[in-house]
Formats: structure tokens, sequence, C-alpha cells
């Protein structure tokens, strides 16, 4: 081999490692309307006088946009490149944040943080994992997990910042402050993105991925793609219910605003609650690399089932809860790198963008479940242990099916000719 060939060889390599820190830094930009959005319900809420699960409906919009929306910006992305399309994602979201500080109604709000947020941050999300998986066809699982973990990272950063402003100078000024600051820090690192270039000589897929590409017409025909949604569908319900309700059903607990280790037991839960969302991806992603994806579904999907029921049972113990909700983000967090790279492997990655958008949408169906219709559930029930029972029951079934009925459907699939 030539020495050219060998400095174009390391040239890529870098390539393609600075981009992924690029999309780390995007994804943590991004983070924080979805992660920190729970710090924000209580004052929405007294601020325009409306019930729990009105206000919750914002976060549903955001996710609701932020997914379903996803083919359409997945295409766009593949057709035109992600760099100015995931800048304009970034400053539409830091634009939600700013614009949401001065509304006094329920459509205001729904028209500024739900709409702005939810068709930035999508754009961002769905173009950055698309990008990842082109990049590192060798380690799509690690690869689309790091990203993915800057979107449950991010949040790490601000919690706490986020809260010590909410209580000095109020809720408006500090979605004003970091509206600004976010949404500029993701488009500076979108506009150093691109995607492989035909001169971009990049590793082999492993011989388990498929190496042609399904296009998303073809592939809606799949079975394997609806079992895949319904499963997305059941585990995005329960951790959108966990993000999206946490401070309410923490207050009810009693443990909100209870010292652990000399800090209120909410915004820590929360910062602990990021750090385990965030390494989840990256590690499980690396897992399914070596021992299969289907396996590491069963194993995280049933863990999720098992810390969400032990979080019930010790609600009431303060240090148990802080430590026990950083396990159930732990055992959920994975999901946004173990699907996009099942499905990639699945279906090949020349329309990897669009795909991922279509199954994408299952996370939107999870927020309305998760959101507002768990807060209904919680308002007329009385309780929020209906919601919690149906959560577990959920992740539980999630797992039997990865382990049952996906991994025998997948291999028998991937085994065809011309796979």
């Amino acid at each position: 081999m030539t020495t050219t060939a060998v400095d174009t060889r390391r040239s890529v390599a870098s390539t393609r490692w600075i981009q992924l820190v690029l999309g780390l830094i995007a994804m943590m930009s991004i983070s924080s309307p979805q992660y920190v959005w729970t710090l924000f319900t209580k004052p929405f809420q007294d601020s325009i006088g409306v019930p729990l699960s009105a206000i919750q409906v914002t976060f549903t919009i955001l996710i609701v946009l932020q997914t379903w929306l996803s083919p359409v910006q997945g295409y766009l992305i593949d057709r035109f490149g992600p760099r100015i399309l995931i800048a304009v994602g970034c400053l539409l979201s830091g634009l939600g944040w700013v614009t949401s500080a001065y509304v006094n109604s329920l459509i205001g709000l729904y028209l500024t943080y739900g709409l702005f947020c939810g068709i930035g941050t999508g754009i961002v999300y769905i173009g950055i994992i698309g990008l990842m998986v082109r990049w590192f066809p060798d380690r799509r699982g690690l690869a689309t997990g790091v990203v993915a973990a800057g979107y449950g990272f991010g949040a790490i950063l601000t919690t706490f910042p986020i809260d010590t402003m909410m209580k000095d100078a109020g809720y408006q000024h500090t979605l004003l402050v970091f509206g600004i600051i976010l949404g500029l820090i993701g488009a500076a690192a979108a506009l150093a993105m691109r995607m492989p270039g035909e001169g971009d000589t990049l590793p082999a897929a492993p011989a388990t991925a498929v190496q042609t590409g399904t296009p998303p017409d073809q592939m809606l025909r799949n079975r394997i793609f609806w079992l895949m949604f319904v499963m997305m569908t059941m585990m995005s319900t329960g951790g959108l219910m966990v993000i999206s309700q946490f401070a309410a059903f923490s207050r009810d607990f009693g443990t909100s605003n209870v010292v652990v280790f000399g800090l209120a037991a909410l915004p820590l839960a929360l910062t602990v609650d990021r750090l385990t969302n965030g390494l989840t991806r990256p590690f499980f992603g690396w897992v399914s690399d070596r021992i299969g994806r289907e396996n590491t579904m069963g194993i995280a999907f049933l863990l999720e089932a098992a810390s969400v029921t032990m979080m019930v049972l010790f609600r009431e113990n303060a240090l148990a809860f802080v430590i026990l909700s950083g396990v159930v983000f732990f055992g959920w967090g994975e999901i946004f790198s173990l699907f996009p790279s099942t499905l990639t492997d699945t279906f090949g990655e020349k329309y990897a963008t669009t795909n991922y958008g279509f199954l994408y949408i299952a996370q939107g169906v999870g927020s309305i479940l998760g959101g507002p219709l768990a807060a209904l559930l919680r308002e007329q029930t009385g309780s929020w242990m209906p919601v919690f029972a149906i959560i577990i029951a959920m992740d539980a079934l999630t797992g039997l099916l990865a382990l049952g009925v996906l991994k025998p459907m997948r291999h028998a699939y991937m085994a065809k000719p011309g796979r």
C-alpha cells in the first residue's frame, strides 16, 4: 500500500470521528427542550392557569412534530445534505425557548415551545442519526449510541443551571438566555458537518447487515418494520411518561424536595437520570455490535421493567428513588441506538435517514400515550399506580418480543438470497 493511500485512510478515519464529535455537540444543544421540560410544567401551569394535562399537550406537540415529520426531514437531508438543514433545526429549537418566554396562553405555548422546538429537534435528531450510520457502517450501534447519548447528556450540563436561574431570575429569563446559547452552539457545530463522499473509503459493514438498500415504500410493507414500530412505541411510552411527568409524580410521592447528599431530590435525580440516559446509548449500542441487536434488546427492556417496578416499590425513600430513577433511564435510553442500528442492518443504508424517519414516528405515538393520556389517567384515578402498571407490562412484553419474535423474523429475512 502506498504512503498516499495510507494517509488517505488515516484522513478518512479522523474525519469520521470529527463528524461524530460534531454530531454529539449538536445533539447536546437540542436535548434540553425535552429533558428539562418537567422543570417548566409547574411555572407554565401557574402562569397560564390550566391543569397539568393541558400543559402536557405542549410536550406531545413537541415529540409528535419531532417524530411525525421525520420522514420528510430525512428525505430532505438525504437529498440536500445535512449542513444547512441541521443548523436551521438547532436555531429553531433555540427559538422555541426564546419565544415561549413571552407567551401567556396555551395556544401561544403550543405554537412556540411545541411547534418550534418540535420541528427543530426533529431535523437535528434524524439528520445526525442518518449521518452516523453512513460514516460508521462497521460500528453503527456504537456511533448512533454516542450521538444519541448527546441527546441525553446535554441536559446534565443544563439541569442545575436552569433550576438555579429559574429560582433567581424566573423561568422566562431562563428560557430566553438558554434558548439563545443552545441554538447558536448547535448551529455552529452543524455548519462543519458533511455526508461521506465518493473519495471516502470507509470500513465495510458486517456480514450480518444488508448490503443493498430497501426503499421506504417496500420497507413499509414488511412485517419486521411494523413489529419494530410497535416495540419502539411501547418502550417510548414508558420513557416519555417518566420524562414528562417526573416532577409531578415525585411531588405526589413526597420526595421532590427531600434533601439527598445536600441537594434537593428532584434536580439531583434529573441530573443522575441524564447521566445514565446518556451512558446507556453507547454502552448498549457497543454491546449490540458484539452479541446481537435482539439479545441486547431483551436484556435492556427486561431491565427497564424490573427497574420501574423497584422505583415504584421504594417511591417514598428519597435516596432509593434517586438511584432507581437512574437505573430506569439506563434501561430506556438505549432504544435510540438499538432501533436505528437494527433498522439499518435490516433494510440497508441507502435510504437510512428516511427509513428511520418512519420508525421514529413511534416516539411521537409514545409521547401521546405517555404525556397527556398518562396525566389524564392520573387525574381520573387519583393515582400514578395504574400508569406505572401499564408501563411495566409494556416494557416486559417488548423484551420478550425482541427475543421470541423479532429475532427469528429478522434471521429468516436476512437469510433470503440477495440480502
